[in-house]
């Protein structure tokens, strides 16, 4: 009868003393190194705390923007507009991001018979970016009802976002157009060479990977727009800045400029770290070699 083999178990895997004694250090290392940052921050609170509550006007500043009974009396009014934020902020993102990805397109497409449209669009962007948003929405939202056209709306919540909307796709256009150039000709190449057109190779090859390389930086100017939806108050839209302002206006009291802020802040950093979690992800898989 032929011989079977025993197969032997496997040792079990002893780390060395010199490995154990480096995780060692490495674990009193970051010990340390958080023991010093929560005393070096929770110092530079104490300072910051008996700084401001020490000085001579702080009794009244406590009373005209800290008042918790002006911030409980001016919050519903401030969540009723800050809805119309959110809803602004909803419709404006997807346009903005609908026209810049087409005005990116219409500054990257080849050929001499599109060069008209490469100067439209490259005008488009040069000055719509160069405009203060703020003149911007003015203009809009006060130059579009003088003119009095027929079938041309007079909300000013829609002339505010239609505002938005021009001012940020200038934008969003150029971090688009840095991703589609972003991507090696040889793709382009390579995708033509198989036998895709113009268009699908735009489609399927070239749109996918810039996207997916500007995704970080898009985010970061949704948030921007998320805080800038506050500019439809300028017009007579009642959001929460708006509602914070006609509170302060009958009070005397500013604590709902800083309820009206707390809130926006607690919206932003949502995405914020989600923003910082993309970028983490995409630096990691660049480092492994992955797609970009």
């Amino acid at each position: 009868m032929p011989v079977v083999p025993v197969m032997e178990e496997p040792t079990p895997y002893t780390p060395s003393a010199r490995r154990i004694a480096r995780e060692q250090y490495r674990r009193s290392r970051a010990r340390r190194s958080s023991l010093i940052a929560g005393v070096s921050t929770a110092a530079t609170a104490a300072v910051l705390y008996f700084v401001i509550t020490g000085s001579p006007g702080w009794q009244r500043t406590r009373e005209t923007f800290f008042s918790w009974s002006d911030a409980r009396a001016s919050f519903p009014s401030i969540i009723r507009g800050l809805v119309l934020n959110l809803e602004l902020l909803a419709v404006c993102s997807v346009s903005v991001l609908v026209l810049g990805l087409l005005i990116a397109m219409a500054r990257t497409v080849r050929g001499p018979v599109f060069l008209p449209l490469r100067l439209l669009a490259t005008a488009y962007v040069d000055f719509f970016r160069g405009l203060p948003l703020i003149i911007l929405v003015l203009l809009t939202m006060f130059g579009v009802p003088a003119l009095q056209l027929t079938g041309v709306t007079i909300d000013p919540i829609k002339l505010g976002g239609a505002a938005l909307v021009i001012n940020y796709s200038a934008y969003v256009a150029e971090v688009f157009r840095a991703g589609i150039e972003s991507v090696h000709p040889s793709q382009r190449a390579a995708a033509r060479s198989i036998g895709l057109t113009s268009g699908q190779t735009m489609r399927f090859v070239v749109l996918p990977q810039a996207v997916r390389r500007v995704v970080p930086a898009l985010l970061n100017d949704m948030v921007s727009l998320q805080k800038d939806t506050g500019l439809v108050s300028i017009g007579g839209a009642v959001d929460a800045v708006a509602a914070s302002r006609i509170y302060e206006a009958s009070t005397f009291n500013f604590t709902s400029y800083i309820v009206a802020g707390v809130l926006f802040v607690i919206l932003t950093i949502p995405m914020t770290r989600f923003t910082d979690w993309v970028t983490r992800r995409m630096d990691r898989r660049r480092s492994q070699g992955g797609l970009a």
